[in-house]
């Protein structure tokens, strides 16, 4: 008898929504030319109006955050920075019901994984980047490491509050100011971080957050008075930022995408490994650059592993993101449906198997099942492409030598999982895995002291730990401005 659990939904009344939000600019909310809407991608519901800034309201923003480095942030002593962002890692945790809530609205991710997650972590890079603040001195990047001036930060939509905590805490710690744009389908928890920004008295024009479409970030992003650029997102759109900041001299990160490889080998204990391949391609419906989108399982036991595979996808509960009990939610747009489904539509194509788990899908709102496809070739599309959803390809192998072959068989870089009892094979594996990050027995966790960054096709630099601050640090002692760190 399948157990069913009780709805348990979480109270939309913790978050006040305005009917219309503008932009954040010099410490004050400001109106812009044209407005467009935000839905929710359970629902569809339309959840508020936001601004769409033009290239005036970037100029606007670029100048008022030139304006706060010169005169007040870069010569602040680093240990009064600090005391800014520990006041601003409180009011995260002490507004985290809010936070998760809209974030679960705006984005479609489960209630559990905003609540129990993308908060916590968000604060807890806020935390980690006020202790560095006066230690700047000590992280290894000499003596007088100094500040690079203004950061134009463009963030996705797989985990807005996060992603911003990922890009805001370094650069203010390391004495920079911010201009950053949220995704344009997920802006509301930005805009709620801009009310915790003038609650935690923050001086006006550290941090600026402009919103709008790709041409708003491309503005950000090729404008003059912008000193560095951090991009999370597509990798077509990374080459694109790459190539500006190549003309320009801007120092640059680029985050991008990824095609995991989740390698499980014959002596690693079934159950928990099928955790750990749920975690790595479920989680957050798979729209995760890091998602273990392929699993490499070894021959020997990929019967037996499938098997409990699949019994653990039916249990899955799919469907209201505020429900408590809710394990997959709704994919983040119709945009991004149709090219799961197309992906899905072209591995069946190729002679791959697909399977899904049988769950009922709303009526409304943008929804996919938990899918496997097996008898997967390399040459597949569907195991060379990101699909950025809830899609697993499953590939099986003999040896070792044969795993690592086919792990590295791709042009993305970013993060592999490595699953057996053996130490010495894991460290034997991750040291010839062509990736930025490899979990042993586990996968999707991070840490803000841990450096987190990809190779090839993945981008470049690292954000988080002391490796994360190298980015928003001038070196080379270059920059004429700059405050004590102590």
């Amino acid at each position: 008898m399948r157990f069913e659990y009780a709805p348990a939904p979480e109270s939309r009344s913790v978050v006040t929504l305005r009917d219309s939000y503008g932009l954040f600019i010099g410490g004050q909310f400001v109106s812009g030319s044209s407005v467009f809407k935000t839905i929710s991608p359970a629902t569809e519901e339309v959840l508020a109006e936001v601004t769409q800034a033009g290239p005036e309201d970037v100029d606007r923003a670029v100048a008022a955050a030139r304006h706060a480095y010169e005169r007040t942030w870069s010569v602040m002593a680093g240990r009064e920075r600090g005391k800014y962002l520990f006041r601003i890692a409180r009011l995260i945790q002490e507004r985290s019901r809010e936070l998760a809530v809209l974030e679960t609205l705006d984005n479609g991710k489960p209630i559990r994984e905003s609540r129990d997650v993308d908060i916590p972590l968000a604060a807890a890079h806020f935390f980690y980047h006020a202790g560095w603040a006066d230690k700047l001195s000590y992280a290894g990047f000499g003596p007088s490491p100094r500040p690079l001036g203004v950061a134009g930060q463009v963030i996705p939509w797989n985990f807005p509050l996060l992603m911003l905590a990922w890009k805001i805490a370094p650069a203010l710690a390391c004495g920079n100011t911010v201009v950053l744009k949220p995704a344009e389908t997920t802006p509301l928890t930005a805009l709620l971080f801009a009310e915790i920004c003038q609650q935690a008295d923050l001086p006006p024009g550290v941090v600026n957050i402009v919103t709008g479409d790709g041409a708003t970030g491309h503005a950000l992003v090729a404008h003059p008075g912008i000193d560095k650029v951090a991009f999370t997102g597509s990798t077509e759109v990374g080459k694109e930022i790459a190539r500006i900041c190549a003309v320009s001299g801007q120092r640059v990160t680029l985050e991008l995408g990824g095609k995991a490889a989740n390698i499980v080998f014959d002596d690693a204990p079934v159950d928990q490994a099928v955790e750990g391949i749920i975690n790595g391609i479920f989680f957050n419906q798979g729209h995760v650059c890091c998602a273990g989108s392929r699993l490499l399982v070894q021959e020997s036991i990929a019967d037996e592993l499938l098997a409990a595979l699949k019994r653990r996808m039916e249990r899955l509960r799919l469907g209201d993101p505020l429900d408590k009990n809710t394990d997959v939610g709704a994919v983040n747009s119709q945009v991004q449906l149709e090219r799961i489904e197309a992906f899905a539509a072209t591995g069946a194509e190729e002679g791959a198997e697909r399977w899904s788990a049988q769950c009922p899908l709303p009526d409304r709102g943008f929804w996919f099942p938990p899918t496997v496809f097996t008898g997967v070739s390399q040459a597949h599309r569907i195991a060379q492409e990101e699909i950025f959803g809830p899609v697993l390809s499953v590939l099986t192998f003999r040896t070792p030598d044969e795993a690592i072959v086919k792990a590295n068989n791709t042009p993305y870089g970013l993060s592999a999982g490595v699953w057996t009892e053996k130490g010495s094979l894991i460290l034997s594996v991750a040291s010839r895995l062509r990736a930025g990050v490899v979990w042993a027995n586990t996968f999707n966790r991070f840490d803000p002291a841990s450096p987190f960054g990809g190779y090839k096709e993945s981008g470049f630099g690292r954000e988080g730990g002391r490796h994360g601050l190298e980015a928003y640090l001038d070196i080379h002692g270059a920059s004429v401005l700059g405050g004590s760190d102590v």
